[in-house]
């Protein structure tokens, strides 16, 4: 069975060989981050802090660093929760395999939450400034929660059916904060507590929050899963975890997880936002200090022997992106079912997740000479209209009839395929003045910007070059300069800084026509640093797409609007320059690496641990 609580993790990963005791004293500012970095970009294993520079509670890092590591921690309920989930798509597969699903009437009982009097996180009281304060990058604001289980109540309807578990970073200083007594509370759009907060705002009362920490690690999971609307997130955490969980009822407003390792109780004042931020954030930029809720504390509970999980965010991958891989896997079959005639969708963590999605769909209906996508237009607006997914910003979508050996998550391939195949004439689509993920600032505001859907059905229509043409040029007196195959089909090239030139890129493409041998590319990136961009494909979606906003920075040879439809007749062209509204790059401090490699040195604590 899965384990009750944090301790009886990290317990079985020692005694396995995949978590490993630190004794010696690190510092929870800046150093133990760099520290968690080091060791997953290793695939390294879990790290226990047993000695916290300023706090007494011990902190632990990379639980869910490695995708293996995942599927132990879950091993005796991921085939129960997938079989779940097929029976959800296809109920009628009960009856055509009934042994697959013997045990899934035990599964549906461990996803009913069990009401408690009391459990081991009530065992002590403590206040905000004794918790341990982790800061991840040099100019966060103040110290963060990384692993909140934050749990709310619909106050339209109150009560455990209609809970929200979410993952909403807190910070627990800094700012304007009022120490011990207030804590910040950041969520995005289109997230559960968003609509539990909004309807406390409108019956005009205060927002009851419950933010825990540690506990089993089925809740954090849980938490973390974009579940369909009225799912519950604590059934899907009994699932995982193969029991029951466990929710103390009765000694305050919400309920509480009984086995969590901390909880902080308070309410959302519907009166009081506060700036905050800066936090360095996971596409791999600070998202900055901005007016959110502020949590009014009113008590802090812990367990005895209680641990502090973390991660630390930054320019994926990361830890998190395991939690995404094992979403993924959990969620794909229901895929098909969820968004008809879509067969898979891919949110692609090296461009930051929301910034770049591929969906796969199908073109089934009116057979057509030349093939062109009709339906994929219908199914990629199902896909924009549907939840979190709903914050793509560009959406390539293909037609699976096309190849069928086709997988959205082999990125590279997909690409190829499309710019082998589109036709920027017709096959690109603009939403203009929409949302796009809050922690997205290629936009023209908070949580404001465009999408584009690049949809591609048919044979391929152009050979993609892997080399530079001998006659290609280029416009050195522009400061187009530098050009670089990134991959077949894509060039890059050199731009002049933003602040400079601001309309360079816009004017350059209207300057061609489609005679020039650039249109031999499809895809033309201009950056700040063509070397960079191009070495691998992670850079290349990374500073792509975290660094354009559609409507404004693609361009194109030979443009055209007709009837509405912005098209072009030769290349596509995306500016991706760092603009100055850009959010700042997240870039580790010197001193701190210095003292993290004297850590990992031979004779330090570290050495064997975590990489130079």
């Amino acid at each position: 069975m899965g384990y009750r609580t944090l301790r009886e993790c990290v317990d079985d990963l020692a005694a396995t060989g995949q978590l490993v005791r630190v004794d010696a004293p690190i510092d929870p500012r800046l150093e133990m981050a760099e520290i968690q970095r080091r060791v997953f970009r290793t695939a390294g294993p879990a790290i226990y802090f047993a000695n916290v520079r300023g706090c007494q509670f011990p902190m632990v890092s990379n639980l869910f660093g490695a995708m293996e590591r995942m599927r132990y921690l879950f091993r005796d309920a991921l085939d129960t929760l997938s079989r779940l989930v097929r029976l959800q798509v296809d109920p009628a597969d009960l009856l055509r395999r009934p042994r697959m699903y013997l045990d899934a009437p035990r599964g549906a009982w461990h996803s009913r939450p069990r009401r408690v009097r009391g459990g081991p996180v009530l065992a002590h009281q403590t206040t905000i400034g004794q918790l341990p304060q982790l800061v991840s990058w040099p100019d966060d604001g103040g110290a963060y929660v990384t692993l909140p289980i934050v749990y709310t109540e619909d106050p339209d309807r109150p009560g455990v059916t209609h809970s929200n578990l979410g993952m909403y970073r807190v910070q627990l200083s800094g700012g304007q904060y009022r120490p011990d007594e207030e804590v910040g509370m950041h969520y995005q759009i289109h997230r559960g507590i968003e609509a539990h907060h909004a309807a406390a705002l409108r019956r005009g009362e205060p927002l009851r929050v419950n933010v825990h920490i540690g506990g089993p690690p089925a809740l954090a999971v849980a938490a973390v899963m974009p579940l369909p609307e009225g799912v519950s997130e604590l059934a899907m955490a009994g699932v995982l975890g193969g029991h029951r969980v466990p929710m103390i009822v009765g000694r305050e407003p919400l309920p509480i997880a009984a086995e969590a390792d901390f909880c902080i109780c308070g309410t959302l004042d519907p009166n009081r936002r506060l700036p905050e931020g800066p936090f360095g954030d996971h596409l791999g930029y600070y998202s900055l200090a901005h007016a959110f809720p502020v949590l009014r504390v009113d008590r802090v509970y812990h367990r005895e022997g209680a641990i502090w999980p973390f991660t630390v965010v930054g320019r994926p991958p990361q830890e998190d992106s395991i939690f995404a891989e094992l979403i993924h896997e959990i969620s794909a079959p229901a895929i098909a079912e969820t968004i008809p005639g879509v067969r898979a969708v891919h949110a692609v963590e090296a461009a930051g997740v929301h910034p770049l999605l591929l969906a796969l769909g199908s073109e089934r209906y009116l057979p057509q000479e030349p093939r062109r996508p009709r339906e994929l237009l219908t199914q990629a607006n199902a896909i924009l209209g549907r939840g979190q997914l709903s914050l793509a910003k560009y959406v390539w979508i293909a037609a699976a009839e096309d190849d069928p050996t086709l997988d959205v998550r082999r990125v590279d391939a997909f690409l190829t395929h499309v710019l082998a195949r589109i036709d920027w004439r017709r096959d690109v689509h603009f939403q203009t003045q929409t949302t796009i993920d809050t922690l997205d600032y290629s936009g023209h505001g908070l949580c404001a910007g465009s999408k584009v859907v690049i949809a591609a059905a048919g044979g391929p229509q152009r050979e993609l070059p892997a080399e530079l043409p001998d006659d290609l040029a280029l416009d050195p007196r522009r400061g187009i300069a530098d050009p670089r195959v990134a991959m077949a089909g894509v060039l890059v090239v050199r731009g002049p800084d933003y602040a400079h030139d601001r309309e360079a890129v816009a004017h350059w493409a209207a300057s061609l026509d489609r005679r020039a041998s650039i249109n031999r590319f499809p895809l033309v990136v201009v950056v700040d640093d063509a070397e960079f961009t191009a070495r691998n494909l992670d850079n290349l979606l990374w500073v792509t797409f975290t660094r354009s906003n559609p409507a404004a920075d693609v361009h194109g040879i030979e443009s055209f609007v007709e009837d509405k439809h912005w098209g072009c007749r030769g290349s596509l062209v995306i500016d991706a320059r760092t603009k100055s509204h850009h959010a700042p790059p997240l870039v580790e401090d010197p001193e701190i690496t210095r003292r993290v490699d004297r850590l990992a040195a031979p004779g330090g604590p570290l050495h064997g641990v975590i990489g130079n």
